[in-house]
C-alpha cells in the first residue's frame, strides 16, 4: 500500500529525501499542467514548476495540515504563477502574444491540441489553428481569470476547491469564471460560429 501524503510529509520533515521525491512524483504532472496552461513557453512552465517545489520543500516544516496537502501545493502553484506573470509584466518581458511555435518542445509543453477523428492534413491544420486561437484568447484574460479558467476547464477542479486554493469565496471564483468565459466567447466568436 502506498504511503499517505501525511506519512511522506512526516518522513520528508525528518530529512528523508526519497519521501519528498515521492510527494513530488505524486503531484508533478498536475503542477506542470497548471504552469504550462498559464504561460506560453515550456521553459517558463519549467521555471514555475521548479520554483513551486522549491517553495514546498522550504515550507514543508510549516505546513500545518489544516487543509489537504494538495490544496496547499496548488495554492503555492497559483501564487508562483501569478507572481511570475507580475514580474514578467513589470520587466516588460511578458509578451501576451500567445507565442506559439517558438521552438519549445512539444513534449510536456501543456499546449492545447484539438482532437480529431479525421487524420487528414486539412483537419489537422484546422485543429492546430483552433488550438492557436484558444491559446491567444487565454492571453487576454487577467491572471486570476486565467488561473480560474485553467483550474476549472483544464485541470477539472470544482469551484469550491478553487476557492480554497485562492482563499476566496466560491462566489468570487464564479465571477472570475463567468468573466473569463464571456471574454473567451467574444474572442472566439467566429470559431464557435463555424462549429455551430
Amino acid at each position: 500500500m502506498a504511503p499517505s501524503d501525511r506519512e511522506l510529509i512526516d518522513n520528508a520533515r525528518k530529512g528523508d529525501m526519497r519521501a519528498f521525491e515521492q510527494l513530488v512524483y505524486r503531484y508533478d504532472k498536475r503542477v506542470f499542467g497548471i504552469a504550462a496552461r498559464f504561460v506560453t513557453s515550456s521553459d517558463d512552465a519549467k521555471d514555475i514548476y521548479q520554483e513551486v517545489f522549491l517553495r514546498v520543500y522550504n515550507g514543508l516544516r510549516r505546513f500545518e495540515s489544516k487543509s489537504e496537502f494538495s490544496t496547499w501545493l496548488y495554492r503555492i502553484t497559483m501564487n508562483v504563477c501569478l507572481t511570475y506573470h507580475s514580474q514578467r509584466k513589470h520587466h516588460s518581458q511578458w509578451t501576451g502574444s500567445g507565442g506559439l511555435g517558438n521552438g519549445d518542445s512539444e513534449e510536456g509543453s501543456g499546449r492545447i491540441e484539438a482532437v480529431s477523428n479525421d487524420p487528414s492534413p486539412e483537419q489537422h491544420a484546422a485543429d492546430r489553428e483552433v488550438a492557436s486561437r484558444v491559446e491567444q484568447a487565454l492571453e487576454i484574460l487577467s491572471p486570476k481569470q486565467k488561473m480560474v479558467f485553467t483550474l476549472r476547464h483544464y485541470q477539472g477542479y470544482k469551484l469550491r476547491e478553487i476557492a480554497s486554493m485562492m482563499k476566496c469565496t466560491e462566489g468570487t471564483v464564479k465571477r472570475y469564471l463567468f468573466s473569463a468565459t464571456q471574454r473567451m466567447r467574444e474572442q472566439l466568436a467566429d470559431v464557435l460560429e463555424s462549429y455551430a
